[in-house]
């Protein structure tokens, strides 16, 4: 039952995906939009995740938080040091971005919806309500998922046939990590420790990346208030699956 729900995200997460492809005129609009819905999903979603599921804490900061921080500054890091090796090396630049941050990036994408795969075949091992419940979250913002994964890895100078095979990988891994709950479970802690993580590299490139990159031929109040819509989106996702 798992894996077929997870077949769901799959379509989800190549509607996201499709989405970002073909508003390539509108780019100011998709980036604003991309920034909420990663904002959201940080927020509203998998850091709440997180501090729920690794309740432990080191020197009375929550392990989560902890780990969101080093997320964000492992993000920071990555990106500064592929940007001087780049420059080093006199490679050609793309806006002054490194492509190998928006594959990295997306690959961090790819891994999430696979843990979100093994989500929905956790939540089926305890049953039905928790299972549909967990689905629906999960399906509904692979949307998201998609729309980021194409937009992340094309902002980064990425060719097309790049950002649609990390797309194709972002969809197939929820039923990857469906299938995989079939063989073994992931310990509640070790699940909340990556999540902080993931969620502390996310913020870093929503904030640092692309909701600068938005505004920066087009500060107009739409590409703001598709950013908020993004965010107000992930919100009604995680609403309804409560």
């Amino acid at each position: 039952m798992a894996v077929i729900v997870a077949l769901g995200a799959f379509l989800m997460t190549l509607a996201g995906g499709w989405t970002a492809l073909r508003v390539t005129d509108r780019r100011h609009l998709v980036l604003g939009l991309a920034g909420g819905l990663m904002l959201g999903v940080v927020g509203l979603d998998l850091l709440p995740e997180a501090l729920d599921a690794a309740g432990t804490e080191v020197f009375g900061v929550p392990a989560a938080l902890l780990l969101f921080v080093a997320g964000f500054l492992m993000a920071h890091l990555v990106e500064r040091l592929l940007a001087v090796r780049q420059a080093a090396h006199g490679a050609e630049e793309h806006d002054g971005r490194a492509p190998e941050v928006g594959l990295t990036a997306a690959s961090a994408m790819v891994g999430h919806s696979a843990m979100d795969g093994v989500a929905i075949g956790a939540a089926f091992q305890v049953g039905g309500g928790m299972g549909a419940a967990v689905a629906l979250a999960v399906v509904a913002h692979d949307f998201a998922d998609g729309f980021n994964t194409y937009t992340i890895t094309s902002l980064y100078g990425n060719a097309r046939r790049r950002a649609l095979a990390m797309l194709f990988a972002d969809a197939v891994a929820p039923v990857v990590g469906a299938a995989s709950t079939l063989l073994f479970t992931i310990p509640e802690p070790l699940l909340g420790a990556y999540l902080g993580l993931f969620g502390g590299a996310l913020l870093y490139l929503a904030a640092a990346e692309i909701l600068p990159e938005a505004h920066h031929e087009h500060s107009a109040r739409s590409t703001v208030l598709c950013t908020i819509a993004g965010a107000a989106f992930i919100w009604l996702v995680v609403g309804v699956a409560e």
